[in-house]
């Protein structure tokens, strides 16, 4: 007898396990309650390593279509001193496959392929130990049940008060995201700034990031810690004022580092938050959480990663037809437990230095991660 087995969120860690039970023969119901795959901006680039986020796509079957849309040489890094001086610059070699880079719609689309989302499926809460299995409650009133309900719901996620009553907490750090398009004809001399990759330059409790996407457009990320009241006297919609604010928060820093924010194009409040580095939960049967839902932590590259190989490994645990499916999920969570607070400890540690009162932290921590 088959399971019934629904993933809540279609962000690369929900597709991922539906996309692995999808290639073993097993139906998944995939909730999501966005009303359409473009109905929000995807968002910027992502690194995807070898043995995590491309390990997920090999078990998916996509690694090759992978392959062919990423970008390599935007492992490509530059940081620069706030007055423009160059103090680092990595650049990848021609057959560097290590962490390349892919835009989020790309990647969403490659692991929807012949998926059946089921759009505008807004999941408010779920009730698991029912009679016939974890009951599902949707904003419209309506009611579903399954027999496995696998939480991917990101950072505010509807299904991780059934296992757990931790929320994110603020971390101190807040982003302001802009961006620029076309960048090569309309800001050449930002586009040779950024080169092929992305760009750094750090401060004193601040940092200015710019990562070049696909089809000469590129994010700029403005990093401060700050009260997280910071702002909120600041209409989003007025694009000036939170553009004059950013620009004397970054004041005297060079001219070209600045001309970044002086040409964004609207801006995007972000504040970061984290659980607990060691977030854990007893187990309860029939559901059970992925990626940012499960262990929410600074973004340096580690968390979509995360999200995908562990969507990757449960649906294989799944999908290998064990009698006992709450067993399979419960030694998947333990792993996940293992390794996700490992990399919590490490990105909270590394986002301490590179948003930190000392630059040269910044420089040294990727002095430490970067080929010599």
């Amino acid at each position: 007898m088959r399971h019934r087995i629904a993933v809540v969120g279609s962000g690369p860690a929900g597709l991922t396990f539906a996309r692995v039970l999808h290639r073993h023969g097993c139906p998944v119901a995939v909730l999501e309650r966005d009303p359409a795959p473009d109905a929000r901006p995807p968002g910027g680039t992502l690194d995807l390593h070898e043995g995590m986020g491309q390990l997920a796509l090999d078990k998916a079957g996509l690694l090759g279509e992978f392959l062919a849309l990423s970008r390599p040489e935007g492992q490509a890094m530059r940081i620069l001193d706030t007055d423009g001086t160059v103090l680092r610059e990595w650049l990848p070699r021609p057959d560097d496959r290590a962490n390349p880079e892919i835009d989020r719609g790309q990647l969403r689309d490659l692991l929807l392929g012949p998926l059946d989302v089921r759009w505008g499926r807004d999941v408010t809460q779920v009730v698991p130990g029912t009679r016939d299995g974890v009951l599902v409650h949707f904003a419209d009133g309506r009611q579903e049940t399954f027999d496995l309900v696998v939480g991917a719901d990101g950072a505010w996620s509807r299904i991780r008060p059934a296992v757990s009553s931790v929320t994110p907490h603020y971390t101190g750090v807040t982003l302001v995201e802009t961006s620029l398009d076309d960048v090569d004809t309309r800001h050449p001399d930002l586009a040779r700034l950024i080169g092929d990759g992305s760009l750094a330059v750090y401060g004193v409790n601040r940092a200015l990031v710019a990562q070049r996407n696909s089809g000469g457009h590129v994010k700029v990320y403005a990093q401060f810690r700050a009260p997280l009241d910071r702002h909120t006297d600041l209409d989003p919609a007025d694009i000036e004022a939170v553009r004059s604010s950013l620009l004397a928060l970054f004041d005297g820093w060079a001219a070209p580092v600045l001309d970044l924010l002086r040409h964004g194009t609207a801006f995007a409040h972000r504040p970061l938050y984290a659980l607990p580095v060691s977030h854990t939960w007893t187990h309860v049967p029939g559901v059970t959480l992925l990626g940012d839902a499960a262990h929410l932590m600074p973004p340096l590259g580690a968390g979509a990663n995360l999200a995908m190989l562990e969507g990757a490994e449960l649906a294989e645990s799944i999908a290998a037809g064990p009698e006992n499916l709450d067993e399979a999920v419960r030694a998947f969570e333990e792993q996940m437990w293992a390794r996700a607070g490992r990399w919590a400890k490490i990105t909270t540690a590394g986002l301490e230095r590179l948003v930190s009162p000392d630059p040269a932290e910044a420089l040294a921590l990727f002095d430490q991660v970067q080929p010599s």
